[in-house]
């Protein structure tokens, strides 16, 4: 369930971008993604239950390949893993948006804008997403940490709630014309689809997180495996009965200002419970990409340690706070980045219509993902 809801939480980041990108053929891309995944996936069994340390794929790849790779794969990651804070938060306030009507008597995020020439700054989801890296870091500096229960609890949620949408979906909304049209009609260029399969890679990274805590994990040779094969299967299950389930529901481009909620779209639109599921998936949504937000502070701190070790990065990384007994130096600098890059994210202009922010980040998380997962 911890890995859960940390992989589990990617299916709601990636659905949207990914439908505006493959069109038609987004299945197809969540399946050519999740091959990918699923071989990447059992490397990731067999190597973190033989090698139970915290450096993850950066210590797979220096055994492998030696230092220099070691270094070049723990640079990918630690791009991942501030791409990580900076695009979950984003996303999860977006989900978290879908509230803001009720709150502002009517207003969507939309109307919280300043134009600056070609941009278009929204500035409250800005200071919402730098507001949510500071609590991050605040929580993370003190040692405070989410609880096992907890973690459970919200995956066992998300797996309910999944598995509400997908079966109601598919029994009250599904139109199999719908998917034959935009097949057939709505078809993507081979360039815009490998485009789309490269950004499916974001609905199943988070294998890496588990790799983090072998070293933290009893019988690792027992549990590692099973463990990355359950959630192999799980979450490959899911990514392709969602992007099924939309491509007979929903016309891919209406996604165009929804890459940040675009499950709660889907579940708006089932008729029946779509006025209960639409608030209870934004909510849920919210809640635990904000987790894997969180995932990306602690994973960061792991493999700077582990990087320090071997000599790839300063030793000032590994140092702990004498209060707290946490990396806080880590935790403060590379989230740091993460909030730089959401800056850079929000004033860079996109397309009409679009969230150039989420477009932004996802586009360097796959890149990072991608690369990191091939070495």
């Amino acid at each position: 369930m911890w890995g859960y809801a940390d992989v589990g939480a990617d299916i709601y980041t990636a659905l949207g971008i990914v439908a505006l990108a493959a069109q038609g053929f987004t299945p197809l891309a969540f399946l050519a993604a999740g091959l990918v995944y699923a071989m990447v996936g059992l490397c990731y069994a067999e190597l973190a239950s033989a090698y139970p340390v915290a450096g993850g794929g950066q210590f797979f790849t220096l055994r492998g390949l030696g230092d220099l790779w070691g270094f070049v794969a723990g640079s990918a990651l630690l791009l991942d893993y501030t791409i990580d804070i900076a695009l979950f938060t984003v996303v999860s306030f977006g989900y978290l948006n879908f509230f803001l009507p009720y709150l502002t008597f009517g207003h969507h995020f939309q109307d919280f804008v300043i134009p600056m020439g070609p941009l278009r700054l929204q500035w409250l989801w800005l200071l919402e997403t730098l507001g949510g890296i500071g609590l991050l870091v605040w929580l993370n500096v003190r040692g405070i940490r989410l609880s096992t229960m907890f973690n459970e609890i919200l995956g066992v949620a998300t797996i309910i709630g999944q598995s509400v949408i997908v079966i109601a979906g598919f029994l009250f909304a599904f139109q199999p014309d719908l998917v034959a049209h935009q097949f057939t009609f709505n078809r993507p260029t081979l360039g815009e689809f490998a485009f789309g399969t490269s950004l499916a890679i974001i609905s199943f990274v988070g294998l890496e997180s588990i790799s983090q805590v072998a070293q933290e994990t009893r019988r690792p040779a027992t549990i590692i495996p099973r463990t990355s094969i359950g959630l192999i299967l799980s979450v490959l299950i899911f990514a392709l009965s969602f992007s099924i389930l939309t491509m007979g529901m929903v016309d891919t481009h209406a996604f165009r200002g929804h890459e940040g909620d675009p499950v709660a779209l889907v579940a708006q639109r089932i008729p029946i419970i779509g006025a209960v599921a639409a608030p209870l998936t934004a909510l849920i949504g919210g809640i635990v990409v904000f987790i894997s937000a969180n995932s990306g502070v602690v994973s960061v701190s792991r493999l700077t340690y582990s990087m320090s070790q071997f000599q790839l990065l300063p030793a000032w990384f590994s140092r702990l706070s004498k209060r707290y007994q946490t990396p806080n130096r880590t935790i403060v600098v590379f989230s740091g980045v993460a909030v730089i890059q959401t800056l850079f994210a929000f004033l860079t202009p996109g397309k009409a219509g679009s969230n150039a922010a989420i477009d932004i980040l996802a586009d360097l998380y796959a890149f990072g993902a991608t690369f990191g997962s091939l070495l």
